[in-house]
């Protein structure tokens, strides 16, 4: 069982740089056959290696440099906050001031501070009030720039900051460092279940992101997870809200043995968990400015060729899209009730998406140990979440409260049709890869009008919906 990064780096250099399902790995474009990428992308025991060939960019690349790099869009901050909605509610000092955000990362990055400050300088973003480091589940290992599991998480935890500093500017930042890597799953878990708990204990955030998951296959039964779930249920109690990514190779995860991939539907843990946000991802298409060209539509990069180029170094098929499932391990929640002609008798995620496709990536900035300091096109639903983690911090500081569980009130409005709630009726996560010298079809699921099980209630109007959160959350 394997707890996966939910991120990819997509270079502007023409190599190919991941960091999915625990794996970042760098190829020259044209070298790497299908089966070849399916299995490296499946891996387990490979560490997560940010490498650069080339040369990284020295400014910001801009939507125009990345389309004309590589046939793909890159956005930058102040696309990201126009597309979601959200300078009226700056206009009007919403902006996090006085809330949390905590992202759970292993190890974190030692250059987090400064490369934080070089992408608010870049952008014109105000410094978060504060932006601290913990780790109350035992001191994390001394950096090592040769460690590439270390550069994997680090540059993790870069664009976990830099986007939920992005959508909540005025937010508080608390980065939880882990000191085992979650790429072994239960080996890991445990201390982010620790380091979990002490936050919520402690009342140290209102709003806590998780960019991993597993596949709930990969678990040995329910009773494990039923421990290991012990922090979201400690987190509803003390009602703060807990969000987690839905995952990044689509309909299809990986088994057990790290390497096949399931060939009919799967979903990842936590984002199946009731207690838990599920985040779904989204390609945005937007303009120079942030407008938007056309609505928003589910994130799959399956079958986009200068994607699959790029990043594989073939034409693909390789699995690359936004997870989205029926969960075989939790049943359908109350609040779910309204959908269950969509859902069936199981727990349905995502609950929401946001952005995440590499055909439409961020621009983050990074300077880690080890690597070749520059800007990065980043994408994946680790993007999403902590974006959804920034809005969930602004709604909380409208309320004057942490509200929790915030699940029921997503459903609430999609059902009466509020504005803060858009569709995405667009777009599926089926993927298709090569094992076993064999091509397959792992068929998912379709955006419809109402929720689906790819993109969950729609995707996001800030303006509106954050007061709308704010009225109606628990």
């Amino acid at each position: 069982m394997r707890l996966k990064r939910k991120s990819v780096y997509v270079a502007s250099t023409g190599a190919l740089m991941i960091a999915l399902g625990g794996l970042a790995s760098t190829s020259a474009l044209g070298t790497t056959g299908a089966s070849t990428a399916a299995a490296q992308l499946a891996i387990i025991k490979i560490y997560p290696d940010i490498r650069h060939v080339g040369h990284v960019e020295k400014a910001p690349p801009t939507t125009a440099d990345c389309e004309a790099a590589f046939a793909v869009a890159c956005y930058q901050p102040r696309q990201i906050q126009q597309a979601y909605n959200l300078p009226p509610l700056y206009r009007q000092r919403v902006t996090g001031k006085g809330k949390t955000i905590v992202l759970v990362d292993s190890f974190g990055s030692p250059t987090i501070k400064g490369d934080l400050s070089t992408f608010d300088k870049a952008f014109g973003l105000p410094a978060p009030p504060s932006l601290k480091m913990i780790q109350p589940a035992g001191k994390v290992p001394a950096f090592n720039p040769s460690s590439a599991d270390m550069i994997g998480w680090a540059g993790e935890t870069t664009l976990d900051v830099e986007y939920a500093h992005t959508i909540a500017p005025g937010a508080s930042i608390l980065l939880v460092e882990t000191p085992v890597s979650e790429t072994e799953g239960v080996t890991g878990f445990p201390q982010i279940v620790e380091a979990e708990n002490f936050v919520i204990n402690h009342h140290l955030g209102d709003v806590i992101s998780q960019s991993f998951g597993a596949t709930e296959e990969t678990f040995p039964g329910k009773k494990q997870i039923g421990q290991l779930r012990q922090a979201y249920v400690n987190a509803d109690r003390h009602k703060v809200t807990v969000l987690a990514s839905a995952g990044d190779t689509g309909a299809a995860d990986v088994k057990s043995d790290g390497v096949t991939f399931y060939e009919s539907p799967v979903a990842d843990w936590p984002a199946s968990d009731p207690l838990v946000t599920g985040l779904g991802g989204t390609q945005l298409h937007l303009d120079s400015n942030g407008g938007h060209t056309s609505p928003d539509t589910v994130w799959n990069d399956t079958y986009n060729v200068p994607t699959q180029q790029f990043i594989y170094g073939d034409n693909g098929p390789n699995p690359l899209s936004t997870g989205g499932g029926k969960s075989k391990l939790f049943p359908r929640p109350s609040y779910q009730n309204d959908v269950s002609a969509e859902v069936g008798n199981g727990r349905g995620i995502p609950d929401i998406s946001m952005s995440a496709a590499c055909n439409g990536a961020v621009d983050v900035y990074q300077s880690i140990p080890g690597t070749t300091p520059g800007w990065y096109p980043t994408c994946g639903t680790s993007e999403a979440s902590p974006e959804f983690a920034g809005i969930v911090a602004l709604a909380d500081q409208v309320a004057g409260h942490s509200l929790g569980l915030v699940n029921p009130a997503l459903y609430q409005l999609a059902q009466r049709r509020e504005p803060g709630i858009v569709p995405v009726t667009a777009g599926n996560n089926t993927v298709s890869f090569t094992q076993d010298n064999q091509l397959f079809t792992a068929h998912g699921f379709s955006a419809r009008n109402g929720y689906s099980t790819v993109a969950g209630v729609g995707t996001v109007n800030a303006r509106f919906l954050v007061p709308e959160l704010a009225r109606a959350a628990r």
